[in-house]
């Protein structure tokens, strides 16, 4: 088979999907929305009182069979939204202390599948040139003032996304990194699906 994958595009008719105007083609059932009620032993206390925390998340199963995955990719929290950033936005990646796992979840959005570059999505190598930030990783000390000057670096307005459980809650690891500012985007998963990434940063543009 051929290692290009736009000669195997033309050879099998293979094309961008049309999400998130679309339902997603194939959406993962890990990470996804998980579904149920009842306690679990779990490593994160994701499952409190009956109920699913997405943030702690590491989707472990060990809550499997009294919760079960939905395959529903909207597992993310937008807290605050800005329309300036529908002509475009870029973003700008910071590793705080991860597994590299997210790291190449935010990558592939800009696969040929994905295409987050129709969307007008970039990313951008300088915080000075970045709409939004986005945090993966646990807080770790070395990291500490790099993720401060980034921050500070970026113009204003800017949007704080908090990729993966390790981001958002300190997953297993540790605790969540420490910024000047809350985070305005949570995605949920370990690591995310790029569905709902694309997803929760065009929700973050006042879309959909």
């Amino acid at each position: 088979m051929s290692n290009f994958w736009f000669l195997e595009g033309l050879r099998k008719g293979r094309k961008t999907e049309s999400f998130p105007l679309k339902d997603p083609l194939e959406p993962p059932m890990r990470p996804s929305e998980m579904k149920g009620d009842g306690e679990a032993d779990c490593p994160t206390d994701a499952i409190a009182d009956g109920k699913w925390e997405p943030g702690k998340c590491i989707f472990c199963r060990r809550c499997e069979p009294a919760f079960q995955p939905s395959g529903v990719q909207s597992i993310f929290k937008v807290k605050r939204t800005d329309k300036l950033f529908r002509k475009s936005i870029y973003l700008y990646k910071l590793d705080s202390g991860s597994c590299g796992a997210c790291n190449v979840e935010l990558g592939t959005i800009f696969d040929p599948q994905y295409d987050a570059n129709r969307l007008n999505i970039f990313m951008t190598n300088t915080p000075r040139h970045a709409d939004a930030i986005v945090i993966m990783g646990v807080y770790t000390e070395g990291m500490a003032q790099a993720l401060k000057n980034a921050y500070e670096a970026m113009p204003e307005p800017k949007i704080v996304i908090a990729l993966g459980a390790c981001a958002i809650s300190g997953g297993i690891l540790g605790k969540s990194p420490e910024i000047p500012a809350d985070f305005d985007v949570e995605i949920a998963g370990c690591p995310p699906s790029p569905y709902t990434i694309l997803e929760a940063i065009s929700r973050a543009r006042g879309e959909h």
